[in-house]
């Protein structure tokens, strides 16, 4: 049940010329695993439940809520731990380089200016690479995909470990504070979900700590719900937005809804911003003042008056959002190829990675300094490390406000400062030459996020248009202040490239604080994902499908009702009997690959070995731990010596089951039998041969199956569907299309 993934590590050879469809066929070489998310309702199950009182119920819910707490607290410290780093950080960076630049600008020798700026952006970026490259590739880039990955059903290596925290913690400081075209929110969505795996686990594997006390949860179906909550709670510590991060969970994420998982959701997300709000504030020096709901906060709630006329005005950013969107996203596919061929190896990465900040700190001096826009600087200026160059006494640069900030501050810079900080030939030229940074950052070997990148292009080529209206109408006019366009142009860069609707709406309002602007921030998404997907898909799926990962969508492919299950089912089909020989059963898991991971349980098979009728289902995870604890009888009629297990046996391997060949079963123990009524699952999901493609879509993405049993008419079992023969099949340009998956 997987399908192929090549990490920053392989040793493929692609030196050759070879086609972005041969580059699909490497990928498609490792395995990705599917998760477990139907419970397993055996004897054990329902023996534990029988035994569990009314009180054990309760406490169990108010475990839940517990660790929903705590996930809230843990993602709201972290995102404070990074805010603070990056500012320390990058404020030590901006103050060196500006007084280097002050001592050189009378005197000339601006050059060595230039050399420390990039100096110390490709030494905080090198740090942070290698950390990423050599240590644990699967922090790099925001973790978005890979989580939405995870609540989708797919089990990716690593990407919940407690090492993949540290690591993706200390690579967005470094990348932020090294002045790549980067944001420091995307990374806490990963952050946040990182947190909720281990906390609702109540153990870690690296720390070799082990906290009883939620052993309950060790199960996939849990998890999810946890990682749910993670994930929310992320979104709300970077934007201070709790309801859009329950959103997003339920847009982008979550395979499985209910009320009160919303309400713990939720809970989790207001706990995270309070956290994060109040630890500000007295870093700040101002305890209980809480200003700063998320690690980017607008602030526009008092600046930008709306009325419904500018509907009509903001018309023009319904398509451009959606275009710009898609060509970020069609050069960086491209970009993304191109590095999968030439750039696989962890010293390449650091190497390209160092590139790209010496790169960004050389065009962004040169732009500095040819530019003549100079600006009064007033006392009641924001701007927090102004460069005067070779602007008269009193004024300063205002490409440097652009630039020479960490980006969040340069979003803010674009909504908040009055008319006249920009001249158009500025905004018009950071647009193009940012647009241009942020595509060859994303995808890069380092921590870093899109959202704060595609905010800012979006944000100065909006603010653009605003100064070209106020060009054409008076200066005095409600609808002529740049900064309400800046902000339109930001929604609208950011739903082109990410295509997500409903939850980017939320975000957008919950960050400003100005709900009255949620009407054209919606229609302006709704336009840019119609108008980007018509020529390419949304960055994160389209660095899903690079990756080679079985991911399932809502709904099935259209014009794929004339498909069966027959059709799609993997068959023969390996079967157990109910009780069987432990020989058998060691041979069947050594020689068959490690994504065989379910065996219909059968009725004794005929002597033609035609297929038995359908008793069960029992997991690979289920056998290696009935292996592991020499669950034997010495003939199939002594079922009463049988050793006893309990799910808790089941729990305390999850969720590393050790491999079959770790396993020592003797030659007298393989003629031993083992009974697996009491473990298997009696009521496994099942459909008729004859059942259509989207009817079985429908039951295995809904239910979160990870295996559905094909039967025939008298309930023999014929086939099995997994996700790989689900996801093999899409909607191309000449109709349903299927890929051809390599088999391991």
């Amino acid at each position: 049940g997987g399908m192929f993934h090549v990490g920053s590590r392989s040793t493929v050879d692609l030196e050759e010329e070879i086609t972005p469809e041969e580059v699909k066929s490497i990928l498609l070489r490792f395995v990705f695993q599917s998760l477990d998310y139907d419970n397993s309702e055996n004897q054990l199950f329902l023996e534990e439940e029988r035994r569990m009182s009314h009180m054990g119920f309760r406490c169990l819910e108010i475990r839940r809520w517990v660790i929903c707490g705590l996930i809230g607290f843990l993602t709201g410290l972290i995102a404070c731990l990074i805010d603070i780093a990056v500012e320390e950080l990058a404020g030590y960076k901006y103050s060196a380089v500006k007084q280097n630049i002050e001592k050189f600008t009378e005197f000339g020798g601006l050059s060595i200016s230039l050399i420390l700026w990039a100096a110390l952006n490709s030494a905080f970026v090198m740090v942070g690479a290698i950390a990423v490259a050599f240590f644990e590739p699967i922090a790099a880039g925001s973790g978005i995909p890979q989580i939405k990955c995870y609540l989708n059903g797919v089990k990716i290596p690593c990407v919940v470990r407690l090492k993949t925290l540290a690591i993706k913690v200390f690579g967005v400081i470094c990348s932020v504070a090294g002045g790549l075209a980067v944001g420091k929110e995307g990374p806490m969505i990963h952050s946040g979900a990182v947190v909720a795996a281990g906390v609702s686990q109540g153990r870690s594997t690296s720390l070799k700590k082990d906290f009883k006390i939620f052993e309950y949860f060790r199960r996939d179906t849990e998890k999810r719900d946890f990682v749910s909550a993670g994930a929310a709670a992320g979104v709300s510590a970077a934007f201070g937005a709790p309801v859009g991060g329950v959103l997003f969970s339920l847009e982008e994420g979550a395979s499985f809804w209910n009320q009160m998982l919303t309400w713990r959701i939720f809970f989790a997300s207001m706990i995270s911003t309070f956290t994060l709000n109040f630890f500000l504030s007295i870093y700040h020096g101002k305890p209980g003042e809480l200003s700063s709901p998320g690690l980017i906060n607008f602030g526009l709630e008092l600046t930008l008056e709306y009325i419904p006329f500018e509907s009509f005005l903001f018309f023009p950013y319904y398509f451009p959002g959606g275009m710009l969107g898609a060509l970020f996203n069609v050069i960086n596919y491209w970009l993304t190829i191109f590095r999968i061929r030439y750039i696989h190896r962890p010293c390449l990465q650091v190497m390209e990675a160092m590139l790209v900040a010496a790169v960004t700190a050389t065009v962004a001096f040169a732009m500095i300094y040819f530019s003549n826009d100079c600006q009064p600087l007033g006392q009641d200026s924001t701007e927090e490390y102004p460069l005067q160059l070779f602007c008269a006494d009193g004024e300063y640069n205002s490409m440097a406000t652009a630039f020479f900030n960490t980006p969040e501050r340069s979003v803010r810079s674009l909504f908040h400062n009055p008319p006249g900080s920009y001249n158009p030939l500025t905004l018009g030229v950071f647009t193009l030459v940012y647009f241009v940074l942020a595509v060859w950052t994303y995808g890069l070997t380092v921590s870093a996020g899109v959202f704060i990148p595609s905010l800012l292009i979006g944000a100065a080529w909006g603010r653009l248009f605003g100064i070209l209206l106020s060009t054409i109408t008076s200066s005095q006019s409600i609808w002529a202040d740049p900064g309400k366009y800046a902000l339109i142009g930001a929604a609208a860069q950011l739903g082109g490239i990410v295509r997500m609707t409903l939850s980017l709406t939320v975000i957008m309002v919950e960050a400003t604080g100005n709900v009255t602007y949620g009407f054209p921030i919606m229609l302006v998404l709704m336009t840019a994902k119609i108008v980007g997907d018509y020529f390419i898909e949304g960055l994160y799926d389209i660095h899903i499908k690079l990756q080679s990962v079985p991911f399932l969508h809502w709904d099935a492919p259209p014009t794929s009702h004339w498909l069966t299950a027959r059709e799609v089912m993997s068959s023969p089909v390996t079967c157990f009997n109910r009780v069987e020989r432990v020989g058998r059963i060691v041979d069947v898991l050594s020689n068959t690959s490690t994504n065989h991971n379910g065996f219909p349980v059968v009725a004794h098979t005929t002597e033609n070995e035609e297929p038995g009728k359908i008793c069960g289902l029992i997991l690979r995870s289920q056998l290696i731990v009935l292996l592991k604890h020499k669950v034997f009888v010495e003939r199939a009629s002594s079922r009463l010596s049988q050793r006893r297990l309990q799910l808790k046996d089941f729990r305390d391997a999850y969720p590393r089951f050790p491999p079959i060949q770790s396993i020592h079963v003797s030659q007298d123990e393989r003629e031993c039998m083992m009974d697996l009524n009491e473990f298997m699952n009696p009521t496994p999901y099942t459909v008729p041969q004859e059942t259509s493609l989207p009817r079985v879509f429908k039951l295995f993405r809904a239910l979160g199956l990870r295996h559905l049993v094909v039967v025939d008419d008298e309930n023999r079992v014929v086939g099995l569907v997994t996700r790989k023969d689900l996801a093999r099949y899409h909607l191309g340009k000449d109709g349903l299309e299927e890929l051809q998956l390599a088999q391991t």
